[in-house]
Order: C-alpha cells, then structure tokens, then sequence
C-alpha cells in the first residue's frame, strides 16, 4: 500500500466518525499546516465528499481543491450549534490564519450589523459594518449584507422608524417648519424630523422594534402567513407573491449571530494598553495588570474531560505560557471539579515559588466556576491574586471579595480585553478535546 494510499484511507476512516452536525473542518498538511477551512451542514457527510474514493473534485471543485487533498495528511474539526454559527467561524478563521488555498473571506470585509441608537432623543435605525463604539444597540452580525437590506423596508413599514443621519432633538422649534421626506408620505416613517410625532410616542415605536428583533418574530410571521393565503383565495397573486417574499426576508432576518459570541477584531478594535489601564480601574489594583492567565475545560458528556491555561502578557497572547491538561481526578460531567483540578494543578508551583503568579486570573464562567477556583487555593494555603470570571451569556465579570457581578458597557476595554482572553482559552480547551476524542476513536 502506497503511502498516500495510507493517508486517504486514514482521512476516509475519520470522516466517518465525525459528527452529523453543523460546524468547520480544517485539511492540514503533514506538518500540522492548515491548508483549507470550510463549513458544514453535516461535518460527517462533508468531509467524506472530499475523500471517498468516487470524489471527482477536479470537475466539481476545480484543481486548486484538488490539488489541497493531495496534501492534505489530517482533518480537524470545530462543532458549531449552527449553520450560522459555523459560517461565522468559518469567516473568523480564515481571516485570521489566511490558509494558502482558500479565495474567499480572506479580505478585511467585515459582517454587517443593524444599529440602533440610543442616545438619541428619536433614536435612528441603520445598516453598518463600524458600528458606533458607544451609545448604540447592535444586532448581529448578519450572515448576507443584501437579506438584511431586503429585510429593512419590511421592518420600517411596521415600525416606522426613521433611517436619515439628521440630527433632531425634541426641543428644537424649527422642527414645526421642516418639510418630513417621501418615507413619512408613503407611511414608512413617522416624521420626527418635522414634529409629526412626540418624542414618547416614537421611544414606543423602537420599543417594540427592539422587541420583535429579540424575539423570533413567530406572531408577525403568522400574521403575514394568513394575509398571503388570503391574498391567494382572492386571487390576488401579485401581493400573495409580494407577502411571501416578506417572509422570506422575515426568515432571513433570524440568520445573524451574537455580537459577545461572534466578535469581529477589525471591527471592536481594542488598544491592549487601554484595556488594561480600564481593567486595572475596574478591579480596584494598584497598578495595571502586565499579565492575565484564562482557564477553561471541555468535555463531551463527560468523557475526553481537559482542561486549558492561556497566558496573555501585555494584552497580547504569549503561546510559550499555554498549558493542557487532561484531567485526571474527576469522572463524569463535574465542570466545577474540573475547574477546581487544573487551578490547583497549575498553582500550586507558584505557591511553592517555584513559577510566577500572574497579575490576574480569568476563569471562562459564572460564579460556581469562580468559587470552585477558589476552593483550589484553599487547600493551598495561600491566596491568589485578582480571581474573576466571565460567563457568556450576561458578560458580568465575578470576584471573590464583591457578591454583585460587575457589568461592563458592552465596548468597555476592559471587557474587549477580558473577552479575548476568555474565548481563546475555550478555543484551546476545544482543541486539546478534539485531539483526544479522535485519539480515543483511532485506538
């Protein structure tokens, strides 16, 4: 059997043990080079397309990924919960590592967001891929630039909110002699800029807008459902094509991402020295903090558990300080043990004086992670520098001496800081889980 031979079969035996869920594959060469980066509907039936032994990828592909699995030695994977999710991913990655055959999403372009001001007097709604750093609500980022423009005259017929850039506030006389443009005659906007409306009654407006964007938008949808099978009894088939059109850009309004879950660097540019002068604030120390060390662990259902240690010094990662470990004392799905093993393990040489403590430790949770971090140093017998943690969903940051969370602004530096530290310790932690769930599946 050739070697290459070899290879292909070892690639076609782990793609038949991937999962059959979204998420992103990466073919990497012999020497661990990552070659390509895609997504996947299903992990499972992608990847085999690559690699089954009927695959004609110079006519379906072309040569250029044709000429990638040639190369290609191993397959790795990334589980996402969504489509969207993995499409997101897909971009961040290939932004970031820029592998030699892919043509796509290597540019500095940006996914767009709907923006919504908020200190505004009659808060304006737009369309932006530079949001405003303060003083605005995001939605977002939105998979395809073009749905979500399809998607705004929709909105704007039923909440009538305004989308100009003109500067209007409530107290300004002259509004009674301004002329309102073509939107407020056609019904798409309530005129604030020619004092057609109060200032309460269009706070209302983008209420239920905001409203209806955090929800999923199930009632509107049934609304315009049962007014296009009606247009269609009526014969009307003109306006029932029109309806369903509307809710297909209804639908498509729903494939974006979350702006804490899928942050866009080139977009919330933070300075490292300022997010740790506004940590340091935060945080009550006596001086910024030089170094930051995050924590996470990863497991499926309790099997293949680990544990990460990511160092960052100045803002910036500092690889040679990332640690793994596969945890060792726990069984089962136990994360606050899992937790409470690799502080212990990574610390109890800096007691010793035998390593160095960093200046801050982020643990990737909420306040049960926090406490079973600190359980560790308990049996240490000493105490450890700033302890926090971050969790997902509400981004409140936890300490040990304060019961309250502390809640940042949503572009705070300290956050930003904070949040790039916190997700890249779950992007170790998930690695060093894949590797071992494929080395459990090979043996």
């Amino acid at each position: 059997m050739s070697k290459r031979k070899a290879i292909l079969d070892d690639l076609r035996e782990k793609a038949g043990q991937l999962p059959d869920q979204p998420g992103v594959y990466l073919f990497k060469d012999a020497k661990g080079v990552v070659l390509y980066i895609g997504k996947a509907k299903s992990l499972r039936n992608r990847v085999a397309s690559y690699v089954q032994p009927g695959a004609k990828l110079l006519q379906s592909r072309g040569p250029e990924i044709e000429r990638m699995i040639s190369l290609a030695a191993d397959v790795d994977v990334l589980v996402c919960q969504s489509e969207v999710d993995a499409l997101l991913r897909e971009s961040r990655l290939i932004k970031d590592i820029q592998p030699r055959f892919n043509e796509r999403l290597k540019d500095d372009k940006s996914f767009p967001y709907l923006q919504i001001t908020t200190r505004e007097d009659f808060p304006r709604v737009q369309i932006t891929r530079r949001p405003q750093p303060r003083g605005a609500k995001l939605y977002g980022p939105f998979v395809h630039a073009s749905e979500l423009r399809a998607a705004l005259p929709l909105l704007q017929r039923v909440f009538k909110f305004r989308t100009c850039k003109l500067d209007i506030t409530a107290d300004d006389e002259n509004r009674r002699r301004f002329r309102p443009c073509l939107l407020y005659n056609i019904k798409q906007c309530t005129g604030p800029c020619g004092d057609r409306v109060r200032k309460d009654d269009y706070r209302e407006q983008i209420a239920r807008l905001r409203g209806f964007l955090e929800s999923k938008g199930s009632a509107f949808r049934k609304t315009l459902e049962e007014q296009m099978r009606a247009a269609a009894k009526a014969l009307q088939f003109e306006r029932a094509a029109e309806l369903r059109d509307e809710i297909k850009a209804l639908e498509n309004l729903q494939q974006r991402g979350l702006v804490a879950e899928h942050p866009q660097p080139e977009v919330f540019f933070v300075d490292p020295a300022e997010g740790l002068r506004r940590l340091g604030e935060v945080l009550n120390l006596p001086a910024p903090p030089r170094t930051i060390e995050g924590i996470d662990v990863a497991h499926l259902q309790g099997k293949e558990s680990c544990g990460s240690l990511v160092c960052f010094i100045d803002g910036k990662p500092f690889k040679n300080g990332y640690r793994r470990y596969k945890i060792r004392t726990v069984e089962g799905n136990d994360d606050f043990a899992s937790i409470r093993e690799v502080v212990w393990r990574r610390y109890k040489q800096a007691g010793m004086n035998a390593e160095l403590f960093p200046d801050v430790i982020l643990i990737d949770g909420g306040r049960g992670q926090l406490s079973a971090a600190g359980g560790a140093f308990d049996g240490l017998e000493f105490r450890p520098p700033a302890l926090i943690s971050l969790a997902k969903k509400e981004e409140l940051v936890c300490t040990l001496d304060q019961n309250d969370p502390i809640r940042l602004a949503r572009n705070d530096p300290a956050l930003r800081l904070l949040q790039s530290v916190r997700d890249e310790a779950h992007r170790f932690a998930q690695h060093y889980h894949h590797i071992l769930r494929r080395k459990t599946t090979l043996e």
